[in-house]
C-alpha cells in the first residue's frame, strides 16, 4: 500500500463567505456568554460574545472611516493585548487584509516587509518597533473605534485573500504567505481531529495575543464553536499559570513544548477540570509527554502543521498517537508521503505533503509565486519535512530536509541569521544551527571564522537590533574553519557536533 491518507474531502466552504463572520457566528445565540477571560493575578477582564462582536465590527467601521478600503493591506505592529485579535478580525470583517507580525521584529525587518507589501497603513502600538510609514493608525485610535456603530460583514468568494502571515521561505528569505477566507473553514477539521473541543470548554492558551498559534487555537477556534477562551494577562509569571488553570477551571490547555517543560520544573497543583493539553510549535519529546502525564494524569495531543497550511496532522482523544508518531491526518485531509516519483510504500521515508485542494492551504507566496509553485509535486504541496506513514495512517516525523531551525516554537532560517552575521567586520564566514544545550532544550548557535575569537556580549549586542529576539543566537562558537562538502558548500548539519554543552 502507498503512503496516501484520503478518506474524502470535507464539506465545501459556503459562498458568499467572510472569515470573521464565521468566527462570530455564535455571537447572536450566545450573546451573554463569556467569550474571553483575560486572567490576572487578582481578577479577570471578561468579554461576552456580544461585547466581542460589537468591538470587532466597530473597529471595522473605524478602519473604513480612516480611509482604508476593501483589498487594502495593513501591517499589524501591535503588542500582547486584546486589541490585536479585535483589530485583526475587524479588518477581515470589512475586507481589509491584515498582516500580523511578531512584536519582536526589529525596525530593519519591518522596513523589508513594508518594502515587499506596500501596506496602505500600519496599525501601531508606539512602543513596538516599526519602520516609518506615512499612514499609521495608533493604539488609542483603535481602542476608540470599538464604540463605533457596527460595520456590515463584507461577504464574497471564500477563495479571495483574507490575511497574510510571514514565514521563512525555502530561499532563506521571509515569505509572505497569502491565505484565503476559507482557511478558517478548514480549521473545523481540528475541532475533532486535534482539540476534542466542545461548546462548554474553557480553553486556556499560554501564548501571547499576537502569536498566530494563540490567535487560531486559543481564540478563533473556541469562538467559532461557542467555547470560552482563557488568556493569561501579559504580566502573568509562568510559575503562576498552573494556579490560574485551577482557579478558572480550564478544561483544555494549549502551549508550546517549552512551556510544558518549564511548568514541570516544579510540582503542579491538582487540576481537576483539565481534560487534556494541546501541543504544537515544535516536536514534542516522548519523555516530556510522559512527565506531563505523570504530573497531571492528563494526556497531551500533538499537532503538526506549518504557516502555509496550519495544522493538518494530529493526535486526539479518539485517536491518540502511537509510540513516537505525531498522529494521523485529520478527517477531511488528504496527506501523502512522497518520494521523487510520487507516494512511497507505507513504512518508507519520504516528504510529508498535503493535497493542493486542502481548504487550509495557502493561495501563494505574495511576490514569490514561483517559489510556491516550486513546492508543488503534481497535486501535492511539499512541506519540506520528512516522515513515515504506518498502515493505520499514523505519521512519524523524521526532521527537516532543508536545515530550518526551531527555537521556542518559531521556525528560523539559518540563512537569515548568517546574512546578518556575515556583515560583522570580524567574521569571515558564519553558519547557524540549533544545538541541544540540555536534554530536550534547543537554542540557536552561531559558528564563525575570523582572525580571532570575538567577545560574546559584543556579538549579542550586534545582532540585538538586527534580528528579532527569537532569531538571535544564544551562543557563539569561533572555529578555525567551518565544515564544508566536496563542492565547498557549508554543511550546516555538521555544525552541532562542534558545540559542546556544559554538563549540569
Amino acid at each position: 500500500m502507498l503512503s496516501v491518507f484520503d478518506q474524502g474531502s470535507p464539506p465545501p466552504c459556503p459562498a458568499p463567505f467572510n472569515m470573521a463572520a464565521h468566527v462570530l457566528r455564535q455571537a447572536g445565540r450566545l450573546a451573554n456568554k463569556t467569550a474571553l477571560s483575560i486572567l490576572g493575578e487578582t481578577g479577570t477582564e471578561d468579554w461576552s460574545f456580544a461585547d466581542l462582536e460589537s468591538a470587532i465590527l466597530g473597529t471595522g467601521t473605524g478602519l473604513l472611516q480612516a480611509g482604508l478600503n476593501p483589498g487594502d493591506i495593513v501591517l499589524m505592529r501591535l503588542g500582547n493585548s486584546v486589541e490585536f485579535p479585535i483589530a485583526y478580525l475587524g479588518a477581515i470583517a470589512v475586507g481589509v487584509i491584515p498582516v500580523p507580525t511578531s512584536a519582536q521584529l526589529t525596525e530593519p525587518e519591518t522596513a523589508q516587509i513594508i518594502s515587499d507589501l506596500s501596506p496602505a497603513a500600519v496599525l501601531r502600538d508606539p512602543s513596538i518597533a516599526c519602520a516609518p510609514h506615512p499612514k499609521q493608525v495608533e493604539l488609542d485610535q483603535l481602542t476608540r473605534m470599538r464604540d463605533l456603530p457596527p460595520a456590515a460583514f463584507a461577504m464574497g468568494n471564500p477563495n479571495r485573500l483574507a490575511y497574510v502571515v510571514y514565514t521563512s521561505g525555502t530561499s532563506g528569505n521571509p515569505r509572505a504567505v497569502a491565505h484565503a477566507h476559507r482557511a478558517i473553514w478548514a480549521r473545523q477539521m481540528m475541532v475533532d481531529g486535534w482539540y476534542g473541543l466542545r461548546e462548554n470548554d474553557r480553553l486556556c492558551h499560554a501564548g501571547a495575543f499576537n502569536w498566530t498559534y494563540t490567535l487560531g487555537t486559543g481564540l478563533m477556534d473556541p469562538w467559532t464553536i461557542g467555547a470560552t477562551a482563557l488568556i493569561p494577562h501579559p504580566d502573568t509569571e509562568l510559575a503562576n499559570l498552573p494556579a490560574l488553570l485551577r482557579r478558572h477551571k480550564a478544561s483544555i490547555f494549549a502551549a508550546a513544548p517549552g512551556v510544558y517543560r518549564k511548568l514541570l520544573q516544579r510540582p503542579l497543583p491538582d487540576l481537576p477540570d483539565l481534560r487534556h493539553g494541546l501541543c504544537a510549535g515544535e516536536k514534542l519529546s516522548r519523555p516530556l509527554h510522559e512527565h506531563w502525564m505523570q504530573a497531571t494524569g492528563t494526556q497531551l495531543y500533538e499537532a503538526y502543521g506549518m504557516s502555509e497550511c496550519s495544522t493538518f496532522v494530529s493526535s486526539n482523544p479518539t485517536h491518540p498517537a502511537q509510540g513516537e508518531a505525531l498522529g494521523r491526518p485529520q478527517p477531511g485531509r488528504r496527506v501523502a508521503i512522497l518520494g521523487p516519483d510520487g507516494p512511497v510504500p507505507q513504512g518508507q521515508e519520504g516528504t510529508i505533503a498535503v493535497h493542493r485542494d486542502d481548504p487550509g492551504l495557502m493561495l501563494t507566496y505574495l511576490n514569490a509565486p514561483g517559489e510556491a509553485e516550486a513546492r508543488m509535486q503534481g497535486d501535492w504541496f511539499l512541506t519540506g519535512d520528512q516522515g513515515v506513514m504506518a498502515v493505520d495512517g499514523q505519521i512519524t516525523y523524521l526532521g527537516r530536509n532543508d536545515d530550518m531551525m526551531n527555537a521556542g516554537g518559531y521556525r528560523v532560517s539559518p540563512v537569515e541569521v548568517e546574512a546578518v552575521l556575515s556583515h560583522h567586520p570580524g567574521i569571515a564566514q558564519a553558519g547557524a544551527a540549533a544545538v541541544e544545550v540540555k536534554p530536550d532544550t534547543f537554542v540557536i548557535a552561531a559558528f564563525y571564522t575570523g582572525p580571532e575569537e570575538l567577545d560574546e556580549a559584543a556579538l549579542q549586542a550586534y545582532v540585538s537590533d538586527k534580528l528579532a529576539r527569537y532569531k538571535q543566537p544564544r551562543v557563539f562558537v569561533h572555529l578555525p574553519a567551518l565544515p564544508t562538502g566536496g563542492n565547498g558548500k557549508l554543511l550546516r548539519r555538521a555544525l552541532p557536533a562542534y558545540f559542546k554543552a556544559t554538563p549540569e
